[in-house]
């Protein structure tokens, strides 16, 4: 089992993220030390809101090295950050801090520190004012890589879309044989490291039914062919299938990944099956890169009723993987 720390970037500071971090505190024994990434005042601010109590351990970044770490604290890398309420408007006022919390955990994870980071919701309106479609092509760009994977994973099953936040009306002009078979290996690898098998990969269509009323089928001129040229190279994909159908259980349970061509395509479903039962992994970048599956869900702030489920299964996969 990987002994290393695991590392956490609060994100948006008017999220949801700390109250979970809170409640997955006092819900979970938690078997590795956990770094959290941010800002002392807001921490404390939070934590008088939230009506939680813990001890707080400042970490000087340049002698991390020296700290003998454990869960009886809350061990914080302190980001400066002026907020006058535990809680206020989400706006651009945070970019800066924000910023600067992602390179802290860049930097540790440099050093050697660290080999993963789970991630706290940001704005996608706000921090990546349409510079990135979302925080996984954020991170991939600090990390000089192109090839990456958005993977919402759960052991029963699992789903990758080929594009991720982007405008329905772009897909198909996304969807080539290249960036299936990029997303297919990434997934492929994946499983073969951390579970020791290949994976069963369903594909799903483009189009309603696999079928297009347009002289170009994106199904049968793209998706055909690169499973075909998939299957030559031993890998266990199937499809196109209808995507109105593939969730059905009796069809699901073939398979443990489900490729869709666009986010809403698979992400839709899974979450119906599992709600807070799964997790965001970005394949690709040379650390475990996990994001709890939630935003930062700006109607319950200070009401402490969101659940922590996802950041506990994040917390757990870290804890379990070799």
């Amino acid at each position: 089992m990987n002994s290393k720390p695991i590392l956490l970037v609060a994100g948006e500071p008017n999220s949801i993220f700390l109250e979970i971090l809170f409640k997955t505190y006092r819900r979970k024994k938690i078997k590795k030390p956990l770094i959290l990434i941010c800002s002392y005042k807001l921490l404390i601010l939070q934590m008088k809101k939230l009506r939680y109590k813990k001890r707080i351990k400042i970490i000087d970044i340049k002698k991390i090295k020296k700290y003998k770490l454990d869960n009886k604290f809350i061990n914080l890398i302190d980001v400066k950050y002026q907020q006058k309420k535990a809680f206020e408007k989400i706006s651009s006022k945070s970019n800066n801090y924000i910023e600067n919390c992602f390179k802290t955990a860049i930097k540790l994870i440099n050093l050697g520190i660290v080999n993963n980071l789970i991630n706290g919701p940001i704005s996608k309106k706000y921090f990546l004012r349409n510079k990135f479609l979302g925080i996984t092509e954020f991170l991939a760009k600090k990390s000089n890589k192109k090839n990456i994977a958005m993977l919402i994973f759960n052991k029963e099953l699992s789903v990758c879309p080929i594009t991720t936040h982007l405008p329905v009306k772009k897909v198909s002009k996304k969807i080539n044989k290249s960036i299936i078979f990029e997303k297919i290996i990434l997934i492929d690898n994946f499983y073969k490291k951390y579970f020791g098998y290949k994976p069963k990969i369903a594909i799903t269509g483009l189009n309603p039914h696999c079928e297009s009323i347009e002289r170009f089928n994106e199904d049968k001129r793209i998706l055909e062919p690169a499973i075909r040229s998939l299957l030559k190279r031993k890998y266990r994909v199937s499809g196109p299938f209808s995507a109105d159908t593939i969730f059905l259980k009796k069809n699901r349970i073939k398979f443990n990944v489900i490729v869709g061509m666009y986010h809403d395509q698979v992400l839709t479903p899974i979450k119906t099956l599992f709600e807070y039962d799964a997790i965001n992994i970005t394949l690709g970048l040379p650390y475990i890169r996990i994001s709890p599956d939630h935003g930062p869900n700006e109607k319950m702030l200070g009401r402490n009723l969101s659940n922590p489920l996802s950041l506990i299964k994040a917390i757990n996969f870290l804890e379990n993987i070799k």
